[in-house]
């Protein structure tokens, strides 16, 4: 494959002249943060009509190549969550217009796919196999590595046709339009460090103030990680905040006896940080999240089970990725009358929504249509009434 490997602002402007007039423009990227806190960009790799280009963010300021991503392009992704998150850090914007290819295929029977089989499914090509855990930062780059790279691109506008005229003729073009946008505009970056203390395990066995305190270090953790941009293991390991939340020291001394500290959590100004941050933690109320359901009228919870049992039956006779369909987040939202559930408005409402609404109000009912699927069916005051 032929490709521009683009190392200078000179060549990189010249790219840019030819892809403002683009009216498509494929985009992968290529990062790490396994040393870092954010994410490090390594690779841009583009398509277009008249070929694909690798852009090299350590030899070239990336900033201009957000000329291309107003109104005008429309930029054309595979599992788009992490460029966006990429893009975000890097040049702090993303795509005013996208096309997620992977979301696309969730419409036309395909369940979360990844590149390579899309192409080989739809396009009978095999993508060239690349070391998943290569190192795109090194430089010099190999001709197989920038070789793969190209290959993220170099199909996707050809998918691109293909699955829009495809989800024209089943008439769920919007419906992918929309599902991208959706995820376009979802918050990108890294999360509230207040609610970092809710990726930790075993919470529910906490006792409260061992809870706050764990919730007060997990912050403060996170946004030292934030503030020297280094993975938060490398701050305190997991281990070590466990150990300093159910000792809860007040002193060095009695912090080096926790479980998971070492020596260099407790000289220079990181020890007294975390007992600042355990002090804080012993007024701190860190309450448990409901889960999704739990906060629902009792009489509702089983509707749970009765609506996804019936929304995964529509997405497999539809073809439709059932995560694409509706979460249990939005089967809950649905069911609290949540203002804005995604399953009230829109291309689920008309797929699934009003079903759901019927079958609620007991004006529908389930039942078995013998052939291993299920069957909507009307209700009277009789009983059961014939399919709808």
């Amino acid at each position: 494959m032929t490709f521009l490997l683009v190392d200078s602002g000179e060549k990189l402007n010249d790219l840019l002249d030819v892809l403002v007039s683009e009216p498509r423009i494929a985009l992968d990227t290529e990062f790490h943060r396994e040393r870092t806190y954010f994410p490090r960009l390594a690779l841009v790799q583009v398509a277009w009509s008249g070929g694909v280009a690798i852009i090299d963010p350590l030899a070239v300021d990336i900033a201009p190549i957000t000329k291309v991503f107003g109104d005008g392009s429309l930029i054309v992704l595979h599992a788009a969550q992490q460029d966006l998150d990429v893009l975000t850090h890097a040049v702090e914007m993303i795509p005013r217009r996208i096309f997620d290819t992977q979301i696309a295929a969730g419409f036309l029977g395909f369940s979360t796919p990844s590149l390579a089989s899309l192409v080989n499914a739809e396009l009978r090509v095999a993508l060239p196999k690349g070391d998943r855990l290569t190192d795109w930062l090194r430089r010099p780059l190999t001709a197989g590595q920038l070789s793969y790279a190209a290959s993220d691109v170099e199909h996707l506008l050809e998918l691109h046709d293909r699955f829009r005229h495809e989800l024209e003729v089943r008439g769920r073009l919007s419906w992918a339009e929309e599902a991208c946008e959706d995820l376009r505009t979802r918050p990108a970056g890294p999360a509230d460090p207040a609610d970092a203390w809710l990726r930790q395990k075993d919470l529910r066995g906490l006792k409260p103030r061992t809870r706050g305190i764990l919730a007060s270090l997990a912050e403060w953790r996170e946004r030292r990680a934030m503030a020297s941009d280094i993975p938060p293991r490398l701050v305190l390991p997991d281990l070590a905040l466990h150990g300093v939340a159910q000792r809860d020291p007040s002193s060095i001394a009695e912090l080096a006896q926790a479980r998971g500290v070492d020596e260099r959590h407790t000289r220079g100004p990181i020890g007294s940080e975390i007992l600042e941050a355990v002090a804080r933690g012993r007024e701190r109320r860190a309450d448990l999240p409901t889960f999704e359901g739990e906060d629902l009228d009792r009489s509702l919870r089983p509707a749970i089970t009765l609506v996804s049992a019936w929304i995964s039956e529509v997405a497999r006779t539809h073809d439709v990725d059932t995560a694409l369909l509706a979460t249990r987040h939005d089967i809950v939202a649905l069911l609290r009358r949540d203002v804005g559930a995604r399953l009230s408005g829109g291309w689920r409402r008309d797929l699934v929504g009003a079903q759901i609404e019927d079958l609620l109000a007991g004006r529908s009912g389930l039942s078995f249509d013998g052939r291993g699927g299920l069957r909507l069916t009307s209700v009277s005051p009789e009983g059961f009434s014939a399919e709808t």
